[in-house]
């Protein structure tokens, strides 16, 4: 029997979701009830086990399969199972990987914990990300007459916009105080979009020709699990949720979905023609891997 079940573990974190070369986005906050884990079916059963010395709650769930796959996600451990497979099996098996499913539940919980910090109450005096750094949101009305009805402030003339506790982004919506949550977060998300479309075509053009390529195009994409993309015809798609990331990570995807352009794969060639632009990109990347933005859910 052993011998048997030797060939037939597998697993799959539902949160690790690097497991590509390819840049992807951790699952983004808000995301629709598609892009979520399944919720727990009658089928299924909800039994306990001591991994390591710790009692860890699972989801048993049999199915016409010829593996046994373990699924970590915001709802817990969940195991699927051949139905001919004994439980004391899978136990077994569960024993066996127990390091890597305690790490994961562990990475899970943490990335709960930045979730929730993440979550933002739309109204005034309210923050999200921008650029690395809070973007402060103001509500005053007289800023309607603004181009796409608010003003932007750097607080680069402010000299206390060197400390790292002060905000110095703030963001003035032409917007009256009694404003809904909803009317707050879209107009934040459509301010974010522009100053992401322009900045964007700019990172792209300097790194197009650093790397001696040509894009056809630029599209804002808002994509669940990918930061970017590119085609063979020269259409490159980057997220427009970049924005809220500092230079040097937007500056990372910028290239590396350009240099798909010479290398469409993720060949030694294409990621030493990443690093001839980007000499730091690990730092980058596992960026992009924690990052829990904010929701957009009013």
């Amino acid at each position: 029997m052993l011998r048997r079940l030797a060939g037939l573990f597998s697993k799959n974190a539902q949160l690790s979701l690097f497991d590509s070369d390819e840049p992807q986005a951790a699952p983004l906050v808000g995301a629709p009830p598609a892009a979520r884990p399944e919720r727990p079916t009658p089928s299924a059963h909800s039994r306990e086990l001591l991994l390591d010395g710790h009692r860890v709650g699972y989801e048993l769930r049999r199915a016409r399969r010829r593996s046994i796959g373990f699924t970590v996600s915001e709802l817990g451990l969940r195991v699927s199972a051949p139905r001919w497979v004994p439980l004391g099996e899978i136990e077994r098996a569960l024993q066996g990987k127990s390091g890597w499913i305690l790490r994961k539940l562990v990475e899970q919980r943490e990335r709960a914990q930045r979730v929730e910090a993440a979550r933002v109450q739309w109204a005034d005096g309210c923050s999200v990300p921008y650029l690395g750094e809070s973007l402060i949101v103001v509500l005053d009305p007289s800023a309607a007459q603004h181009p796409g009805g608010a003003r932007y402030d750097s607080g680069a003339a402010d000299p206390q916009a060197t400390l790292a506790s002060v905000a110095r982004h703030t963001l003035y919506l032409g917007l009256p105080q009694g404003a809904s949550a909803e009317q707050v977060r879209d107009a934040v998300q459509a301010w974010l979009q522009r100053q992401a479309k322009a900045l964007f075509e700019q990172r792209c053009r300097h790194f197009a020709a650093q790397l001696g390529v040509h894009m056809t195009r630029l599209r804002l994409s808002s994509a669940q699990t990918r930061w970017g993309s590119a085609s063979a015809d020269g259409v490159i798609r980057l997220n427009w949720r970049l924005v809220h990331f500092g230079l040097a990570t937007i500056d990372y995807v910028v290239a590396h979905e350009l240099a798909h352009l010479r290398e469409m794969n993720h060949s030694p060639r294409f990621w030493a023609l990443v690093r001839s632009v980007i000499p730091d990109y690990e730092a980058s990347r596992e960026r992009l891997r924690q990052a829990a933005l904010p929701s957009f859910e009013a």
